[in-house]
């Protein structure tokens, strides 16, 4: 929402560093009970719960982008599913550090008796302060039931396999990072993930190998030791190794990339290219996006990107290439923007936090539609590069491809020549470029996301045939968008909205 002059990210960085008390308890933690945090439930006084940890947000209120009425939703009660929901990402220890009251006070509960039954009815009752750890040593239990792992050397090399008996393992599920004798490798399984983190017993070189059986959901990563010595054991285990949780537990995970280059695209849009460092190894699935993180007036700031190709490929033959080792990224640069202006003032071989892949999309839902149609807005153009790229290249069902293209002026359409060009090429792709405020000389559509204007573009090839539409822009823009196809009889199902 538009926020009042003084209230910008930066202007909430600074009054935390202004020693004014922000808790309204000078400085004081206390134990927060059920009865006390409900009390404080009015935007004049509001605190709220998360991950156990109660913050009095009322000072807040006015710098929130998301707007006050969003906060207000967990005023007076535990709103950690909520900002879950909305966004995991932010840092918000760092972010509220000043508004801190204290720790939620935890009720005793008996420990149940009986089977597994009883032990979930009984996780159900834990407060959320108790129950992460509850599911953190259910879910680590779980593991036996789908992975395994064991290591063997030779001379010059340590493997270590995990035996994950998921059929259709791939190289986008297997992110492993090996840096300064640290290992750290996540099996991803739907919305849960398997950890190997280890306190390597010797140093290794900074090259991995990691192959994969795909059959039989066999994953080997292949370490290149630095001496040809005997190793007594692996090493010692981190906190997490060995576990099969939740990925919204396990929390994200960051590593150090270099930029390499920056283009511009446009007159405010600029493509970075940040290369990975040599020991990890990371492929960003089709539909999901990262989270970069910078240090700013010491504030730790993260904000999501949706990683794109260097290019919009022409030819469709076959499957691209990925080198593995560089992530695109098409970034805006606002300019009273706090964050991309940072990145904007980034040197070629500085550094940047980039987290493991996020998102819920799965490819599958492309691969069993005919119709595929993409409404994107501005830089959420972004998913859909990738998305196209996959579609023309791999889907033989699809009969329609359409992307209809929200932009304010031309100036603003990023990669229009390479779009049109498209088009050309391939039979099946259409482009559709609508503009909020076009110069005199546009011939083409103008206006912004509306019902009448949907239903011009958004149609099915066939009466009966199965369609997935894909929307992506700024929230106003995908909220207004997925109502306008709901009143256009598209079913949840057929919608898949891109948010973060």
């Amino acid at each position: 929402v538009p926020l009042k002059p003084g209230r910008s990210l930066m202007d909430w960085i600074r009054l935390t560093k202004s020693g004014k008390d922000l808790s309204g308890l000078k400085g004081r933690l206390i134990e927060v009970t059920e009865d006390e945090l409900s009390k404080h439930n009015k935007k004049e006084d509001c605190w709220i719960c998360i991950r156990g940890f109660v913050y009095n947000v009322t000072p807040y209120m006015e710098y929130h982008p998301g707007g006050e009425d969003e906060l207000m939703k967990a005023a007076g009660t535990d709103g950690t599913d909520l900002f879950d929901q909305v966004h995991r990402w932010v840092n918000y220890e760092s972010m509220l550090k000043e508004c801190l009251v204290g720790r939620m006070a935890v009720k005793p509960i008996a420990a149940p008796k009986g089977g597994l039954l009883h032990i979930l009815i009984f996780l159900q009752q834990i407060p959320e302060v108790q129950i992460v750890v509850y599911k953190y040593i259910f879910f680590s239990l779980l593991y036996f039931l789908f992975y395994s792992y064991d290591w063997f050397q030779t001379d010059s090399l340590i493997t270590i396999v995990i035996y994950t008996k998921q059929k259709d393992m791939n190289a986008e599920l297997v992110i492993v990072d090996c840096q300064d004798k640290q290992l750290r490798g996540e099996i991803i399984m739907d919305d849960h993930s398997y950890l190997i983190g280890v306190d390597l017993d010797h140093a290794v070189s900074e090259d991995v190998t990691v192959n994969i059986a795909e059959k039989v959901g066999k994953v080997e990563i292949i370490l290149n030791k630095k001496e040809n010595i005997h190793w007594k054991t692996l090493g010692q285990p981190q906190e997490g190794h060995n576990t099969f949780i939740k990925r919204t537990d396990r929390g994200l995970f960051y590593r150090k990339c270099k930029l390499v280059s920056k283009t511009e695209v446009t007159h405010d849009t600029k493509l970075f290219c940040l290369m990975l460092p040599k020991g990890t190894h990371l492929c960003v699935p089709t539909g999901q996006h990262v989270y970069l993180k910078q240090i700013i007036a010491g504030t730790e700031v993260v904000k999501p990107y949706t990683p794109v190709l260097p290019f919009l490929p022409l030819d469709f033959q076959e499957p691209p290439c990925h080198d593995g080792v560089h992530i695109y990224l098409m970034i805006k640069i606002y300019s009273h923007g706090l964050f991309t202006q940072a990145l904007d003032h980034l040197q070629i071989g500085d550094y940047i936090s980039v987290s493991n892949p996020e998102g819920n999309f799965k490819k599958s839902q492309v691969q069993t539609s005919e119709d595929l149609l993409l409404l994107a807005g501005g830089t959420g153009f972004t998913p859909m590069v990738k998305l196209l790229n996959f579609a023309l290249t791999e889907v033989s069902c699809l009969r329609t491809v359409k992307l209809i293209f929200f932009n304010k002026t031309e100036e603003d359409i990023l990669w229009r020549n390479q779009l049109e060009q498209l088009a050309l090429k391939d039979g099946r792709f259409e482009v559709q470029f609508i503009l909020s405020q076009p110069s005199k000389d546009w011939v083409g559509k103008q206006g912004k996301i509306s019902s009448s204007l949907l239903s011009e573009f958004v149609k099915r090839s066939r009466k009966d045939s199965k369609v997935l539409i894909c929307i992506c822009g700024p929230a106003p823009f995908t909220e207004q968008g997925v109502q306008y196809l709901k009143d256009l009889g598209y079913s949840q199902e057929e919608i898949h909205a891109f948010t973060a």
